[in-house]
This record gives C-alpha cells, sequence and structure tokens, in this order.
C-alpha cells in the first residue's frame, strides 16, 4: 500500500512535455509511481478532472523574518508554493552582532515595507552568524521548505559596523573577511549571495542601503568566496545608470567565481528601451558561456492603494494629514463630509518626489479593483476611463470611491511594465531564454504590494483568462514556475513529476483557479498590519508526501524542512 496516491489525474510534470492522464504514487516523501498505480493508498485523492502540478518553487521572497515565528508562511502556500526562497535584495538578518539588530530591523523596514514593532516583537535574535540562523529556522516545524541566501547589507554592516553605513570603502581586510563569511553561509547551506544598488532602497530614516554604492571590487571579492565554495548563486537589483560598466563587472563576476548571476529586470516608463537592452546582454553573455540571466515578474507591479493600505491618491493632501491615524472607517465618514471633500479636491497638489507625482497625478493607472481580478486592465477600466465615461473629473472619481461605506475599497496602480497598458512587456520577458520568473516579494511590502499570489495569477492568467493577446502553453507555465526555478537554485530534487523526486505535488481545478481581492489584516506580531491574497481551485497541496491544504484549508501538517544547498 501507499502512502498517498492522486488518482486520475492531467499530469503536467513540470519538463515542459506534454500532459497526460494518470496517477502518482507517493511513499517516504517521494514520488514511487507516475501512470497506471494499482496498488491503493493509505490516502487517496481523487483527482478526475483536476491537473496535478509540481508544487511551485518561488525564488523571489522576504520571508526572512516572518519564518521565524510563522510556521504556515502565508500567503505564499495558499497559492500552491511549496518552497520559497528569501534573502533577496540584499537585506536579512544574519550575521548580526546584537548592537546591529535595531539597524537590520529598520533596514528590512525600510526597503521591503514590513512594520519595524511587527519585527521587533517577533525576531528572538537566537543566532549571530548564517549558520545559526539556519539552525534557528531549522527549529521550527513549518509547512513548506524554506531556503535562504546571504544579504549583502547585514553581511557589510557585520564585517565593518559603522563605516558600512557611512558608505566607505572597504578594504582588503574587509573584502576577504566578507567573502570568507559568505563560503561559511554557503557551506552552511545558503543558496547564494544577493545585494542592491538601487536608489529606491533605503532604510525606515531615509538613508541609503549600505553595500548601495560597493565598489565593484568589493563585489568580486565577495563572489570569489562563492566560488571556494563551489555553488550558490549571485544575485542583484541595481538601476543600471551605467549600464555597460555594470555589466563589465557582472561578467567580472561569473568569470572569477563561475557562479552564475541573476539581477531584477522591471520596465520603467521613463527607461525607454532600457529592459529590452538587458535582456540583448544577457543573451550575448551566454553565447559566451556566462550565465547571467534577468529575473522578471509575470504579472505588472505596483501598488496597492486605499484607506486601509500605506498609500492613497490624498495621502499628501494638507486636509486629509489630521486624519491620517483615525480607523479607516472613521476616516471614510469624516472625508465624506462636503465641506472637507471640497477643500481636499480643490487642493493643488505639487509633489517634488516623482514617485508621488505619478501616484497623486496618473489616475489612467489606477483601476478600482474587484472579483474577478484582472490584472490586464484597459484604459476604460481606469478610474480616469470610469470618470469619462460618468462625466465627473478623475479625482472626484477616485475621492467618492475610496471613501464610500467603510473606506475599504482597495485600488491597483501599476507601476512597472504597464506603460503600454497591457502585459505583452511582460510576456516577451517571460518569453526569453535568459530569463527567471519571480519578483514575488512574498511576506514584503506589507501595506502597498501582495504579489506572492503571482504564481495563481501566472496559471490562471497566462493559461486561461487573457483576452488581450496570446496565451501560453500550460505545459509551459508550470515548467517555468517549477523545474527552471529548482535547477537554476540546484534543487534538483523537486520542480518535477518523476520517480524518486520530493513529493511537492498541487491539484489544482484549472477551470476555476483564481486568486481573490486583497484585504488588510493584522496577524503580524505587535498587531501588525499587511495586506493578504487568497485563492481559489487548490484542491490540495502537497509537501514532502504529506497533505498540507485541502480545499484552501491548512491540515496542521508539518513536513517542511529548511533547504541546505544543493539538492538531488
Amino acid at each position: 500500500m501507499h502512502d498517498l496516491v492522486i488518482r486520475g489525474g492531467t499530469v503536467i510534470d513540470g519538463t515542459g512535455g506534454s500532459r497526460f492522464a494518470g496517477d502518482v504514487a507517493v511513499e517516504g516523501g517521494r514520488i514511487t509511481a507516475i501512470g497506471d498505480v494499482k496498488g491503493r493508498g493509505r490516502t487517496e485523492i481523487d483527482a478526475r478532472d483536476r491537473l496535478v502540478t509540481p508544487g511551485w518553487v518561488d525564488c523571489h521572497t522576504h520571508y526572512d523574518g516572518q519564518a521565524t515565528w510563522d510556521p504556515d508562511m502565508t500567503p505564499s502556500i495558499w497559492h500552491g508554493v511549496t518552497t520559497v526562497v528569501m534573502g533577496n535584495c540584499g537585506v536579512g538578518f544574519a550575521p548580526a552582532r546584537p548592537a546591529q539588530h535595531d539597524f537590520l530591523i529598520s533596514l528590512m523596514e525600510g526597503v521591503e515595507d514590513i512594520p519595524g514593532a511587527a519585527l521587533a516583537e517577533g525576531l528572538d535574535y537566537q543566532w549571530e552568524s548564517f549558520p545559526q540562523y539556519l539552525d534557528r529556522l531549522e527549529r521550527m516545524p513549518r509547512t513548506m521548505d524554506v531556503a535562504a541566501q546571504m544579504p549583502h547589507h547585514a553581511l557589510r554592516v557585520y564585517v565593518m559596523g559603522e563605516r558600512a553605513a557611512r558608505h566607505e570603502d572597504a578594504t582588503a581586510e574587509d573584502i576577504a573577511s566578507m567573502a570568507d563569511l559568505t563560503r561559511e553561509a554557503i557551506e552552511a547551506g545558503a543558496l547564494g549571495f544577493t545585494t542592491s544598488r538601487t536608489y529606491v532602497h533605503r532604510t525606515s530614516a531615509g538613508d541609503q542601503v549600505p553595500g548601495t554604492f560597493a565598489a565593484p571590487d568589493e563585489l568580486i571579492g565577495i563572489a570569489r568566496g562563492m566560488g571556494k565554495a563551489g555553488r550558490g548563486a549571485f544575485g542583484m537589483i541595481s538601476d543600471f545608470t551605467d549600464e555597460e560598466a555594470d555589466m563589465a563587472w557582472m561578467r567580472e563576476i561569473v568569470r572569477t567565481s563561475g557562479r552564475p548571476l541573476w539581477f531584477l529586470l522591471t520596465r520603467w516608463d521613463h527607461e525607454g528601451e532600457k529592459w529590452r537592452r538587458m535582456l540583448d546582454r544577457t543573451a550575448q553573455c551566454a553565447q559566451e558561456g556566462l550565465d547571467i540571466r534577468a529575473q522578471v515578474s509575470s504579472r505588472p507591479i505596483g501598488v496597492l492603494m486605499g484607506l486601509q493600505c500605506s498609500l492613497h491618491p490624498f495621502v499628501a493632501h494638507h486636509g486629509y494629514r489630521p486624519l491620517k491615524d483615525l480607523p479607516h472607517a472613521e476616516r471614510a465618514r469624516r472625508l465624506r463630509e462636503p465641506e472637507l471633500r471640497r477643500a481636499i479636491l480643490n487642493e493643488t497638489m505639487r509633489p517634488k518626489s516623482p514617485f508621488m507625482k505619478t501616484v497623486v497625478n496618473d489616475f489612467h493607472k489606477l483601476y478600482p479593483m474587484a472579483n474577478p481580478m484582472d490584472y490586464e486592465p484597459t484604459y476604460e477600466a481606469s478610474v480616469a476611463g470610469l470618470a469619462q465615461q460618468q462625466g465627473v473629473s478623475a479625482a472626484e472619481f477616485a475621492y467618492d470611491l475610496m471613501t464610500e461605506g467603510d473606506g475599504e475599497r482597495i485600488f491597483f496602480f501599476p507601476l512597472v511594465n504597464y506603460g503600454d497598458g497591457d502585459c505583452e512587456t511582460i510576456r516577451e520577458m517571460m518569453e526569453h531564454p535568459q530569463t527567471l520568473v519571480g519578483l514575488g516579494d512574498g511576506g514584503a511590502h506589507c501595506g502597498a504590494i501582495c504579489d506572492a499570489s503571482m504564481p495563481t495569477t501566472m496559471l490562471s492568467h497566462w493559461g486561461r483568462d487573457r483576452s488581450r493577446g496570446e496565451r501560453l502553453p500550460l505545459e509551459w507555465l508550470v515548467r517555468r514556475q517549477t523545474a527552471d526555478n529548482a535547477d537554476y537554485f540546484g534543487l534538483h530534487d523537486r520542480g518535477r513529476l518523476r520517480v524518486g523526486a520530493k513529493a511537492d505535488i498541487n491539484v489544482i481545478d484549472f477551470d476555476n483557479v483564481r486568486v481573490e481581492l486583497p484585504r488588510i489584516v493584522h496577524d503580524l506580531p505587535a498587531g501588525g498590519r499587511r495586506l493578504i491574497q487568497e485563492a481559489i481551485g487548490y484542491d490540495a497541496t502537497v509537501v514532502g508526501g504529506e497533505v498540507v491544504s485541502q480545499a484552501g484549508v491548512l491540515t496542521g501538517a508539518r513536513p517542511g524542512k529548511v533547504v541546505r544547498g544543493p539538492q538531488g
């Protein structure tokens, strides 16, 4: 008798090959048979009219704090994710000296919009080194598998102290120490090293993060430490203000370390064709035998706005500021008062920040969210388009929608990858041979973004619902968020349904799978706020052979592990 048999499903195995009808049997946490399974299972799942796929491997999350107090890793587990990789963008909590704890919390709060009070209460800091951090993660039973990367900003502060925050150049001794600690982390199980060099990443105090201006020789030296370990990937985010110079040292990292490198790629409206030039550069690197890839998203990346969120179009108005700390229902009621409404709408706003200028003025990019979710909306569905149809100003229309009822309306405002008003840029990025699909940011941007649901959108939008352009084959969509991501990070024991593989599996009602509307909850430590987004259509999610979720309800099973280094 098998431990588990998933019976009669349509198997999409993660290889990109054609789907087929069959059963999947599991024993001891591994897949033992695929096809016509004769023996019974102690547990059986009826998968008739359902897809059976590998569990999703999400390679870009920020659960570094949450992983120490939340065994379930919501919301990712609701979306069929069975392995998460955290420690991205150079932020994390190890290594850390006791005197540096508050600074690292301010880094995570500023860069990833995770409430500092929640981190301060939730983190027990029962570690100093990165290996000790992995040991701490291992002591908690968990629902899914978690993997970590060495974060540059924490590492730099650990080695250089206040000199790191002052953006001083690292000495040869500093670089050697960072290289040794990175090697130690990778040998203990880190999947790689990450850094961030973008202008927008700042601490909660508004200061640029410690690694922003790190010289190329510092990064190349750290990469040499990775090379000595013989495994791990180098990840980064950059503004690429000097594309040629940045690509030169990125190439040098890969040449000298022998390790692959990935960078985040988005299309900002003001940057023209930079995104295409960067893709062309990765293709040229591949021809030279250098593994440099762009990590891209599967839907537009933006912010969620509303009275409960961190942002909305009137957040900077003078008339709004006295109300900002009131409960959202009380704010909505007060904002509906005719005199205050008139005063706020008559304010002339001239924000200095380019970001706030677009938030305040670009109502053609502001979309009221409703079920069913649409991540490729038309102009006619925007606040500007709807206001035009109603014969009122866009600001007035947005204000009245935002303040209706208890002020719970949420709007979607795509910042990147939506400059043409459709998802064609995203399709081109995803289909490029030198890209990885990620950027969900699970666990981060708690008051403004909830993109941990991207794996579900990728399947439902690109495989079934898209009406404004080409859809993509299900077999390809599954492979992109299973085998491709797993293989890149050396997790060869998962990402495919094959005999001997780790039994991480989703059973999906494809006709009905979808994301739900985002909503605000206050379930972080210290009552911290976050946006969550649930899913419909996952009949079951299996981790290591155990059913951890059925029809969207967690079973309480805790088969998850801390992934230490390459697998399989």
